[in-house]
C-alpha cells in the first residue's frame, strides 16, 4: 500500500528492521521478526511494540523507503503485509520511476518528485477504494491491520474503524499467532446475545459482549462512550437488517451494507429521536439544529432550547425536554417575517393569528431564508385538504349509521356519541365534573393554543393525569399520537384503501372475521351493525395497508376502544401510529417488541422494587402475566372505563405510561405478592385488583360501562380509583426517562431476538434428529454453519435472494435456507470426498436432488439428509446418491442454478391448500426402493464413470481403484451387449434393453423412455475407452441400479472406499475455521 510520503530519522534504530534490496534512491526493508529467520526474544519485542505504537511503518511488516545520496532525511512510501505486495511496488519504482529521477540536478528536485508521484497513485485508490473520512491517512492505516489481521472478504468495510458486520478484536502481549498470549477475535454482530456498558471493582468501566456462550470484557478505552454508541448501532443495524425485517425496509438509507458510514448511523439515530420525541411521521429526517430561545406567552420570558428542522416540520424542544415543546407543520406557517439582525430574531406565523418568536440564533437569515422556501414547497393542494381535516377535529360532520351496506360507508362519527350522546340538561355530580374537566382544557387551549401548533408542558401532562373529557379524547389522542399529521398529509388515502380492500380474502382477513364479535361485546356499539362494520373495515384496511403484519389479535381490542372516541379515519390512523411509531414490532408473529418490553420490565421491577426481587427470584412470572397489559394497554383487564384513561396516557407519554402503571400495580399488591405460595395464586391475586379498579368520574351509565368480573365478591378488594392508580404510577416512578426506556429496549433487543433464534434452532434440530443419524452436538453445529452460511450471502450485497425469501412467519425449517452458490460453497467444506469444489457442475446436481419442491432453496433438513447419507450411509444408501445424481430432475437439466419457481410467501399469500397437499404427500410417502429408480442411460452412465473418477482422485489407493472401475465398466458393458442380443428376436429393435442375464427377470419398462437422450459426450477422457472391444451398437445401451450396485460390490477396492468412515467432529471444525477464507477466497 502506497503511503503518504513521512520523514523517517535513525532509519536503524534499535535495529528493527532489515533491508532485504536497496539502490541508490529507495531501500525496501523487512520488520525483523517476520519473515525468514524471524521469532526469537527480538520478534517478541518487536511484536509488542507493534501492538502498542499506532504507526503503519512500525505494523506492516514490509516497507519501502525513499533516499537521496547525499541526505539523512528518509521517506516511507509503501508498506506491505507479505513479500509480493511489496516487490509489485519496487518493481513498479523500477519500472516507473528510476529512469525518471536521474534528469533531476539536485536532491530536493528527486524527492519532491517522487513525492508528488506517492500522492498521485494515493489519489487515484481514494477515488475507488476508501471511503471519506475524517483523517484518511490514519484510517488507510487501519484498513492495512484490518485486512492483514482478519483475512475478511475484501468487500467488508469499515466504519470508523469498526467493522460492519463483524467485531473484531486482535491482541498479543510478548506473542504472536500460534504463540501461548496471542488473541484474536471475529464475532459477527448478528451472533450477539448481549451488549452494555458495565463496572466493577476491578475494571472500572467496560464493555460486556456475550456471545457464543463466551463473557467479554473490552476496557481501557479512550472513548469508550463514543465506541460503545457505534457498537450499539452496529449490533442493532445488524439485527434490523438480518432478522427483523419488517423494521428495516422502512429505512432506505441503511439498505446498501456497503454504503454504511460513521455519520449516516449517527444521523440515522438522531432522526429516530427526533421523530420519536415529537411523534412525528417516518417519511421525516432531522435535517438541522439551531440552538435559541423561544418566547412563551404564557410564562412571559424567553426559554432556552433546540429549533429542528426536517423536511416538513419545524420543531422546538425546552433544554431538559420536558417544560415545554412544540411541533408546527410547514402546512400551518403562514409567513416569517424579516429577521431582527440586533437579537438575531426571527418571527413565525402560523394559522389562528399566532406568531413563534425565535431569538439568539446563530445563523438566523439561512434558517428564515429555509423556512420560507419549505413552506413555499408544502403550500397548496396538501395544506388546503389539512386545513380541512383539522377543521373536522372540532366540528361534527354528518353522521352514516344503521348502513346495510356496510363495506362502503364510512363513518363520520365516534361510536361513544352515536351510542351515549351527552345529554347537555343532564346535571348529576359526574356531568358536573365532566364538564368542569371540559372547562379546564378551554382555558388551557387558550393559554398554549390548541391543535397541531400547541405547547406540549407539565401543565398538559397534570391534565392528562387528572383524566380527559369524553367529548375532547378523540381530538387529543389525534394529537398527542401525531396521527393528526398522518391523517393530514393523506387525504383520501383511507377510503381509498377500503375500496381496494373491499371483497379481498386473505388469511389476516379470515381471522378478522373471527375475532369481530369478541371485540368489547358487552359494550352496545359492537352489538349492532354499526360498531362491526367500522371495525371489520378498520382492520381489513390496515391488513391491506401492511401486509407484513396484517391482523394479530389485540389489535381488535385496541380498535375497537379507538373506535369509540374517534372517527372511523382517525381510528385507522391512531392505530397506524401505535402499531408501526408507538409499539414497534409488537403486532406481529413473534411480538418482538412486547417481548423486549416486558425484558425492560423486569429490569425496572429489580431497580424500583427490590423487596419484590428478594422474594420472588424468577421474575419471568411478571413477564408473562403482564404480557396482555403491554399489548392491549390495559384494556384487556381493566373495565373500559377505566382503560381509557390508561390511553389517555400511553399517547402523551407513550410506552412509559404503562411501565410506570405496571410497577405501580405490583407495588399496590406488595404485600400480597410477597405471600404468595405460587404463580397460580399471584396470577388470583391480580384478577381482583384490577377487578375493584373503577372510575368514579366516568359520566357512562351503566349499559356503557363493563361489568366487574368478581362483582360477587366485593367485599374482597378495596375499590381503588384508576385516576388514584395513575397520579401514584406518576408520583412514584414518573422519574423514568424515555431516553433510559430506550436504552434498555435497545439492550435487551439483542437477547430477546437471540433467543428466539434459539427457540427456532432447537425446534429445527428436533424435528431434524428423527430424520438424520448425527448426534445433537453435531446437528448444532451444523445448524450453525448453515445458519452463518446464510448470512454471508446477505452481508454485502442488497438483495440477497436468500435474505428475499428469510420469513420469520414461516415454518421453523423454512426461516433459513441457501440458494445454489451459498450451497455449493457450504458443501464443498463439509462433502466427505474431494470431487465437490465450489465451480462443480457436481455441486448443481446435488443441489437439484435435494432440492424436493424444486423452489431453488434447500433448507436445513434437506441438507442434513444429504450429508447424512454421504457420512453415515450404507454403501448401497451412497452409490444409490450419486446414481441419482446422474438421473433427472438433478443431472438433465439446464445448469442455471437459478430458483425456477418461487412461491407466495409473506402473510396473507399463504396457500393452504398447497401446503395441506405437501404435508399429506409426505406422510403418505413410501420409502423409496432399488427397484424404484429408472434406468440410467449412455450419456448419463458415462458422466457417472467420470464422477467415481474425480471422487478417487488423489486418495491414497487411487490406482487400484481406477482399475476397479475400469473393470467394472467394461463387465457391465459385455453384460449389456449379451442381453440386448439375446433379446434382439424377440424384441423390435427400436426398443431400450429391458433385462440382463446377470441381473433380475423382471423389470420396470414404464420409466424408461425418459433416459432415452443421444449420447453425445463420447470423447470423456482416457479412462472412458473400455467400450473399445465391441460396436457401438445402433441402439442406446442403459443400466439398471441392481446392475451396477452388483458390479461394484465384487470391487473390494470400492466398497473399502465408501465404507471408510468419516471423522464428523473433524469435518466440523475445520468448515467453520475455514467457512470466511472460503468466502474471502471467492
Amino acid at each position: 500500500m502506497w503511503l503518504k510520503p513521512e520523514e523517517i530519522l535513525l532509519k536503524n534504530a534499535f535495529k528493527l528492521w532489515v533491508t532485504e534490496k536497496d539502490n541508490e534512491y529507495f531501500i525496501l526493508q523487512r520488520r525483523r521478526g517476520y519473515g525468514e529467520g524471524g521469532g526469537g526474544l527480538t520478534g517478541l519485542l518487536v511484536g509488542t511494540l507493534d501492538t502498542v505504537l499506532d504507526s503503519t511503518s512500525k505494523v506492516a511488516p514490509y516497507r519501502i523507503l525513499h533516499h537521496t545520496p547525499d541526505s539523512q532525511v528518509y521517506w516511507s512510501i509503501a508498506c506491505g503485509v507479505t513479500k509480493e505486495e511489496i516487490v509489485q511496488h519496487w518493481e513498479w519504482l523500477q519500472q516507473n520511476i528510476m529512469r525518471t529521477l536521474s534528469v533531476f540536478d539536485s536532491s530536493e528536485d528527486i524527492t519532491s518528485f517522487v513525492q508528488g508521484k506517492i500522492r498521485g497513485l494515493i489519489a487515484e485508490e481514494g477515488k475507488t477504494s476508501l471511503v471519506l473520512e475524517e483523517d484518511p491517512e490514519k484510517f488507510r492505516e487501519a484498513l492495512l491491520r484490518f485486512e492483514k489481521w482478519f483475512e475478511l472478504p475484501s468487500e467488508e468495510k469499515l466504519v470508523t474503524y469498526y467493522s460492519t458486520n463483524f467485531l473484531c478484536f486482535y491482541s498479543y502481549l510478548l506473542g504472536s499467532e500460534g504463540k501461548p498470549f496471542f488473541l484474536k477475535l471475529v464475532i459477527s454482530w448478528d451472533e450477539i446475545w448481549r451488549l452494555e456498558k458495565t463496572s466493577n471493582v476491578i475494571l472500572t468501566e467496560s464493555i460486556h459482549v456475550l456471545a457464543h456462550g463466551e463473557d467479554h470484557y473490552f476496557s481501557m478505552l479512550l472513548h469508550l462512550n463514543e465506541t460503545f454508541v457505534i457498537m450499539e448501532q452496529l449490533a442493532d443495524y445488524s439485527i434490523k437488517r438480518l432478522f427483523d425485517k419488517e423494521a428495516f425496509q422502512r429505512e432506505p438509507a441503511l439498505s446498501d451494507p456497503l454504503q454504511i458510514t460513521k455519520r449516516g448511523l449517527e444521523a440515522h439515530a438522531k432522526s429516530d429521536q427526533f421523530r420519536a420525541f415529537f411523534r412525528l411521521p417516518k417519511e421525516e429526517n432531522l435535517l438541522e439544529v439551531h440552538e435559541s430561545f423561544l418566547w412563551v406567552p404564557f410564562n412571559h420570558y424567553n426559554t432556552l432550547g433546540k429549533i429542528c428542522l426536517s423536511e416538513n416540520y419545524l420543531c422546538f424542544a425546552s433544554q431538559d425536554g420536558s417544560q415545554c415543546h412544540i411541533i408546527i407543520p410547514m402546512r400551518e406557517v403562514v409567513n416569517v417575517e424579516k429577521p431582527d439582525p440586533s437579537s438575531r430574531a426571527l418571527t413565525v406565523c402560523v394559522r389562528g393569528k399566532r406568531a413563534l418568536r425565535f431569538s439568539e440564533v446563530r445563523d438566523y437569515q439561512r434558517l428564515a431564508n429555509t423556512i420560507r422556501s419549505r413552506c413555499g414547497i408544502s403550500a397548496s393542494p396538501q395544506h388546503s385538504a389539512s386545513s380541512e381535516v383539522t377543521h373536522s377535529l372540532h366540528n361534527n360532520v354528518t353522521l352514516m349509521v344503521g348502513q346495510k351496506d356496510s363495506s362502503k360507508a364510512v363513518s363520520t362519527e365516534a361510536l361513544m356519541t352515536v351510542f351515549h350522546p351527552q345529554d347537555v340538561e343532564n346535571l348529576d355530580p359526574k356531568m358536573l365534573k365532566e364538564k368542569m374537566k371540559e372547562q379546564s382544557w378551554n382555558i388551557h387551549f387558550s393559554e398554549y393554543g390548541r391543535g397541531t401548533s400547541m405547547f406540549f408542558t407539565r401543565k398538559t401532562r397534570d391534565l392528562i393525569v387528572r383524566g380527559v373529557p369524553e367529548a375532547l379524547r378523540g381530538e387529543l389522542w389525534m394529537l398527542f399520537s401525531g396521527a393528526v399529521n398522518d391523517m393530514a398529509t393523506h387525504p383520501g388515502y383511507y377510503s381509498e384503501l377500503v375500496e381496494q380492500s373491499l371483497g379481498t380474502s386473505t388469511l389476516a382477513t379470515d381471522e378478522i372475521e373471527r375475532d369481530l364479535h369478541r371485540s368489547l361485546p358487552e359494550h352496545p356499539a359492537f352489538q349492532s351493525d354499526t360498531g362491526i362494520s367500522a371495525l371489520r373495515r378498520v382492520l381489513t384496511a390496515y391488513a391491506y395497508r401492511n401486509p407484513k403484519i396484517g391482523y394479530c389479535q389485540a389489535m381488535n381490542i385496541l380498535t375497537s376502544v379507538l373506535l369509540l372516541y374517534a372517527k372511523e379515519e382517525e381510528a385507522f390512523w391512531l392505530l397506524v401510529a401505535v402499531c408501526e411509531r408507538m409499539l414497534p414490532d409488537y403486532f406481529n408473529r413473534r411480538i418482538i417488541g412486547a417481548l423486549v418490553d416486558q425484558a425492560v420490565f423486569e429490569d425496572l421491577i429489580r431497580e424500583n422494587l427490590p423487596q419484590l426481587v428478594e422474594n420472588m427470584t424468577d421474575l419471568s412470572f411478571f413477564s408473562s402475566v403482564s404480557l396482555s397489559w403491554f399489548l392491549t394497554l390495559f384494556i384487556s383487564v381493566l373495565p373500559i372505563e377505566s382503560a381509557v384513561n390508561v390511553v389517555d396516557c400511553f399517547f402523551y407519554d407513550g410506552i412509559k405510561a404503562i411501565l410506570q402503571l405496571g410497577l405501580a400495580v405490583l407495588d399496590y399488591n406488595m404485600e400480597a405478592l410477597v405471600c404468595c405460595h405460587d404463580d397460580a395464586e399471584a396470577v388470583t391475586i391480580l384478577n381482583k385488583f384490577f377487578d375493584s379498579v373503577t372510575n368514579k368520574d366516568s359520566p357512562l351509565p351503566p349499559t356503557v360501562q363493563q361489568a366487574s368480573v368478581g362483582n360477587n365478591e366485593k367485599t374482597s378488594h378495596v375499590k381503588v380509583d384508576i385516576s388514584e392508580l395513575i397520579r401514584e404510577a406518576y408520583e412514584k416512578y414518573g422519574s423514568i426517562r424515555s431516553e433510559d426506556v430506550e436504552s434498555s429496549r435497545k439492550r435487551n433487543k439483542l437477547y430477546v431476538i437471540q433467543t428466539l433464534e434459539d427457540t427456532t434452532k432447537q425446534n429445527v434440530i428436533r424435528v431434524v434428529s428423527q430424520e438424520v443419524r448425527f448426534n445433537a452436538s453435531q446437528l448444532d453445529e451444523l445448524y450453525n454453519l448453515f445458519k452463518r452460511q446464510h448470512f454471508l450471502s446477505c452481508y454485502w450485497t442488497m438483495k440477497s435472494p436468500a435474505l428475499l425469501h428469510h420469513d420469520p412467519s414461516l415454518a421453523y425449517l423454512e426461516q433459513y435456507q441457501l440458494g445454489f452458490q451459498q450451497f455449493s460453497m457450504l458443501f464443498s467444506l463439509l462433502e466427505p470426498w474431494a470431487f465437490c469444489t465450489t465451480k462443480s457442475t457436481l455441486s448443481l446436481w446435488v443441489f437439484r436432488l435435494i432440492d424436493e419442491n424444486q423452489d431453488g432453496l434447500i433448507n436445513f433438513k434437506e441438507f442434513c439428509c444429504a450429508l447424512d447419507t454421504l457420512f453415515s450411509g450404507s454403501f448401497t444408501n451412497k452409490l444409490k446418491f450419486l446414481f441419482k445424481l446422474h438421473l433427472p430432475p438433478a443431472f438433465d437439466l439446464p445448469e442455471d442454478g437459478v430458483i425456477r419457481k418461487s412461491p407466495e410467501r409473506g402473510r396473507g399469500k399463504v396457500d393452504l391448500q398447497a401446503y395441506l397437499k405437501q404435508w399429506q404427500n409426505e406422510i403418505l410417502k413410501k420409502e423409496e426402493t432399488i427397484k424404484d429408480l429408472p434406468r440410467i442411460n449412455q450419456t448419463q452412465f458415462i458422466q457417472f464413470s467420470k464422477t467415481l473418477y474425480n471422487i478417487f482422485h488423489g486418495d491414497p489407493e487411487e490406482e487400484s481403484l481406477y482399475r476397479a472401475v475400469a473393470h467394472v465398466t467394461s463387465l457391465l458393458l459385455r453384460m449389456e451387449e449379451v442381453g440386448r442380443r439375446l433379446q434382439e428376436p424377440s424384441s423390435p429393435p427400436a426398443t431400450t434393453a429391458a433385462a440382463d442375464t446377470a441381473a433380475t427377470s423382471a423389470e420396470e419398462s414404464p420409466t424408461e423412455e425418459a433416459s432415452t437422450t443421444p449420447g453425445s459426450s463420447n470423447t470423456s477422457g482416457s479412462q472412458d475407452s473400455q467400450d473399445a472391444g465391441s460396436d457401438p451398437p445402433e441402439t442406446e445401451w442403459s443400466f439398471s441400479f441392481e446392475q451396477v450396485l452388483a458390479s461394484l460390490l465384487n470391487e473390494p477396492a470400492i466398497v473399502n472406499f465408501f465404507e471408510r468412515p468419516v471423522d464428523i467432529h473433524l469435518k466440523l471444525g475445520q468448515a467453520k475455521v475455514a467457512q470466511l477464507k472460503v468466502k474471502a477466497a471467492k
